[in-house]
Parts: structure tokens; C-alpha cells; sequence
């Protein structure tokens, strides 16, 4: 969060941060919590953040739960998580599962 003052009435304003300021790993983390986590929990899966190479913009994840054993869970991670994610953070160029 960033907090600045507002000149007029001196009122702290709390603003989440901007897209500009936040890492690759936080607008990663942030489309997995939001968007891409909450679609494998309705299966009984999830997913872990292990790593993000910010220069080379490679993302390493976990398949968890149900999605860790299933025997299409490289179809859920090419078809789901990398196109969701690559079209949502499009400094994201390869998702590598662990």
C-alpha cells in the first residue's frame, strides 16, 4: 500500500499499489489469488508460486490437492494457468511446473 496526503484537507489516503510498482512475482501471485486458484479449488486442486526469474520472465508452479495426481494436469497448466496468466502479465513467457 502507499499512503500520500491530499493537500487540501490533509486526509491520508490509502491506495493499493499501482501495476507499474509491483514486481513481476507480485502481479503473478496477485492473478493466481485472484483468477486462477479459486478455478482449481472448485476441482479440489491449487496451485503454488514456487519461483519467478523476473529477467527471463519464467514462472515456476506447483499443481496441488486433486491437480498434483491427475493425469491431465499438464493440460490444466498449458491450457489453463499459462494461457491465463500470460494473457493477464504479458512479461510472463514460460511456465515450468516443480
Amino acid at each position: 500500500m502507499q499512503f500520500s496526503l491530499k493537500p487540501r484537507d490533509q486526509k491520508l489516503i490509502i491506495s493499493p499499489k499501482r501495476e507499474w510498482d509491483m514486481s513481476l512475482r507480485e502481479k503473478v501471485e496477485e492473478v493466481i489469488e485472484k483468477d486462477i486458484r479459486p478455478a482449481l479449488m472448485r476441482d479440489g486442486g491449487n496451485i503454488a508460486v514456487v519461483d519467478v526469474d523476473e529477467s527471463s520472465g519464467t514462472v515456476k508452479v506447483q499443481l496441488l490437492g486433486a491437480c498434483g495426481g491427475c493425469p491431465m494436469s499438464m493440460i490444466t497448466l498449458t491450457s489453463f494457468v499459462e494461457r491465463y496468466l500470460r494473457a493477464k502479465v504479458p512479461e510472463v513467457k514460460k511456465i515450468v511446473p516443480v
